[in-house]
């Protein structure tokens, strides 16, 4: 493997670990997965073409199809890192077959959890001159389960983001693209506790020295945050927080095709992973939402006289 992939091997996994909040031992299989294709492949991994990987894809047939579904899970997040990192201007792993397998669902904070992370940030930064840091951590809490927003869209947020009316952001995200995300009153008083505190100068909203605040300082202020409320911080993260927006979003009633366009999935299939809601909500969805739940419901009535001779 060469000094390039290494590097690119090496950032991938860094925001694994501060966005997604990957845990030591799935961060061990994704470098395993991405150092064995980089020796397999023709080439360097990073510019490797689809007609390759589709070559790679057929060493792993022999392996069980969990396995073959890592591997391929690895290569799909490690290039459209690639491509939102401006590495590369294409997915050549997006046409590859995947493996049959469930896809697993993914982590969630309940409400009570959500709950102690607000009253604990809140109570940080109460007062009428409360630390800076804790103004600034309590509007990320709240653009991250308010809005929505992936770690990387939020800490790159520049502070013409913010539309002129605030009620919502101007997010750029994966592939360049730009939608509107909601901004929620909550989230407007805290951003303007925020803006006169955030440093002169930065065309950043969340500026930290000559940039701005990196994947890795906000998961760090998100585990630390959970720990002081009573949180287990391995729980925690800013893709945790993004999941908990739209799962409890989706349980509230919310639609599925205007949740694709808050969370910028290119792919409403991406957004049916959402779908997991319990079976009970489900129940109560249909009993007070449905039609038939409004109909009167016709009841029989059963002659009891005897018959006539």
């Amino acid at each position: 493997m060469n000094a390039t992939d290494a590097a690119l091997i090496d950032r991938f996994l860094e925001m694994m670990a501060a966005e997604r909040g990957a845990a030591r031992n799935t961060l061990a299989a994704y470098r395993r997965d991405l150092e064995q294709a980089a020796g397999l492949v023709t080439g360097d991994l990073g510019t490797a073409e689809t007609t390759t990987l589709r070559q790679l894809m057929q060493q792993y047939q022999g392996l069980a199809a969990s396995s073959a579904a890592r591997k391929l899970s690895a290569l799909r997040q490690f290039y459209a890192f690639l491509q939102d990192e401006g590495e590369r201007t294409d997915d050549p792993a997006q046409p590859l077959a995947r493996p049959a397998t469930r896809r697993p669902l993914p982590r969630i904070l309940g409400h009570d959890d959500v709950d102690r992370l607000f009253a604990r940030a809140g109570e940080e930064a109460a007062g009428e001159a409360p630390p800076a840091a804790a103004v600034r951590l309590l509007l990320l809490l709240e653009l991250l389960y308010g809005s929505g927003l992936r770690a990387s869209e939020l800490v790159s947020l520049p502070r013409r983001a913010v539309a002129g009316e605030r009620q919502y952001l101007i997010v750029r995200g994966k592939g360049d693209k730009e939608r509107l995300a909601p901004l929620s009153d909550r989230a407007c008083a805290a951003l303007d506790r925020w803006l006169p505190l955030a440093a002169d100068g930065s065309p950043w909203l969340f500026p930290s020295g000559k940039g701005h605040v990196s994947r890795v300082r906000l998961f760090q202020m998100l585990r630390e945050l959970a720990a002081r409320a009573g949180v287990d911080p391995s729980g925690v993260s800013p893709h945790v927080l993004r999941h908990a927006f739209a799962t409890h979003l989706l349980e509230g009633g919310a639609d599925l095709r205007a949740l694709q366009l808050m969370l910028g999935h290119a792919d409403i299939a991406t957004t049916e992973i959402y779908t997991h809601v319990d079976s009970r909500r489900l129940v109560e969805l249909v009993n007070r939402r449905h039609p038939l739940a409004h109909m009167d419901v016709p009841t029989a009535t059963v002659d009891l006289a005897p018959p006539s001779a």
